[in-house]
């Protein structure tokens, strides 16, 4: 969730939960092809044009759910984007929905429509052309996106892609008596895009070389595990983003000056241009990119890690490290090379200090490529600082953790649900 909305969107969670996602159990293996018929998602036929299309060398997708409270900013990053606009080597796209009861500016229209963003001076006002437009879509619903991005795939060939998914987003949150997980919450049909539909929606894309998150506290071990096989690179946050998010005429001002970049130069642009505007505007924030060849080797590490632990007994001193790690907005989100730091800190034994040092050299130097904190003397939070936010963060609840977590990969794969249930025990 963007910062300046997190109170407003708790009060919505309730009922968003209720709603069921798509059911990765049952014994039966799963057919990517099948599922995509029985949720009769469509795939656009190319364009007729398209063989007369030479392929450009990016486009970057992105999908602007304003159906909430940030429909303010979903028009400001139009008008950032516009600040740049597609050229003959990038295309930037878009589809963009909004909704009654917050914003009525630049013609207060209530649609759904998809740009072809075009360079413009007006930061106002979007004047890029409208290429098609929908009276209603769930913007919730994770076959809204498999079609966006077919559509943008087909209409606007590239050698490259970037998506990005804009709007709240809560990476694996635990609620008193429910938990979920998600990003694009439509506050019109009250759906939203959970974990392993994440996973549904770049696999049935056919990929990206990078995917980002404009949206809260979604770079989690338990979100990158569930789309590391249809993505290069992961870029998001730690932490909940302010208000304003990404800001697009720096972060697509570089590409479209040297659009022959490769996907992990982009990711890193995308990291810094990010940082840098907080840190001049004097706003907290985290933002890292990951490497997602690098996240079975993770895993191992995490595994032996956690392995470590238990094998010694040090429950106590793991304790001890869970409530002093570094935490975002749910507590229980901890970054995990800062609880290997404190774990090392305090063990005495030789396995426990071989395998930490394993996991946070792996951390730092294979896993996260480029890691960018900010920290503020003031604002929404008081002074934060986020020095021991090193780019990937974990589930670590201190209690047992809700039966919907197993439904994730990361819990599927490795033992990191035993390891939070042993935790749990006195």
């Amino acid at each position: 969730m963007k910062k300046t909305a997190l109170a407003a969107l708790a009060l919505s969670f309730s009922a968003q939960f209720a709603l069921a996602g798509v059911d990765f159990d049952g014994g039966k293996a799963f057919n990517l092809k099948d599922e995509i018929t029985r949720q009769d998602i469509s795939v656009p036929a190319p364009v007729a044009d398209k063989a007369h299309r030479p392929a450009k060398e990016w486009t970057i997708m992105v999908f602007v759910n304003g159906k909430n409270n940030l429909e303010q900013f979903a028009l400001k990053d139009m008008n950032e984007m516009e600040q740049v606009g597609s050229t003959d080597k990038v295309n930037i796209v878009t589809e963009v929905g909004r909704i009654n009861g917050y914003d009525t500016s630049d013609g207060d229209w209530k649609t759904v429509r998809r740009y072809l963003v075009q360079k413009d001076a007006d930061t106002a006002k979007i004047t890029s052309p409208v290429v098609a437009e929908f009276p209603k879509v769930d913007m919730g619903d994770y076959k809204s996106v498999i079609d966006f991005v077919n559509w943008s795939k087909a209409a606007y060939p590239a050698k490259k892609y970037m998506l990005i998914i804009w709007n709240h987003g809560a990476g694996w949150i635990k609620s008193r008596a429910l938990a979920d997980k998600g990003i694009s919450y439509d506050d019109e049909t009250k759906n939203h895009i959970d974990t392993p539909q994440l996973g549904l929606i770049l696999k049935g894309a056919g990929g990206v070389d990078v995917y980002g998150s404009d949206a809260c506290l979604m770079q989690m071990a338990e979100v990158d595990y569930e789309i590391k096989d249809y993505v290069k690179f992961i870029v998001g946050s730690e932490e909940t983003e302010p208000g304003d998010g990404y800001t697009y005429n720096t972060f697509l001002g570089p590409l479209a000056a040297n659009p022959s970049m490769s996907p992990e130069e982009l990711a890193k642009v995308a990291v810094n241009a990010y940082a840098d505007h907080y840190q001049a505007s004097g706003d907290g924030s985290t933002q890292s990119y990951v490497r997602t060849a690098a996240i079975p080797g993770f895993l191992d590490a995490a595994n032996a890690f956690a392995y470590a632990i238990t094998q010694a007994g040090e429950k106590d001193l793991a304790k001890k490290a869970m409530g002093a790690a570094q935490s975002y907005a749910y507590p229980e989100n901890k970054d995990l090379y800062h609880f290997a730091q404190l774990v090392l800190a305090g063990t005495q034994n030789a396995e426990v200090k071989a395998k930490g040092e394993a996991l946070m050299s792996y951390i730092s130097g294979t896993l996260v490529g480029a890691n960018r904190t900010t920290n503020s003397e003031g604002g929404w939070w008081g002074p934060v600082s986020y020095d021991n936010s090193h780019g990937i963060a974990v589930y670590l609840p201190g209690a047992a953790a809700p039966a919907a977590y197993a439904d994730l990969a990361w819990a599927k794969y490795s033992n990191w649900d035993e390891f939070i249930a042993w935790l749990a025990q006195p």
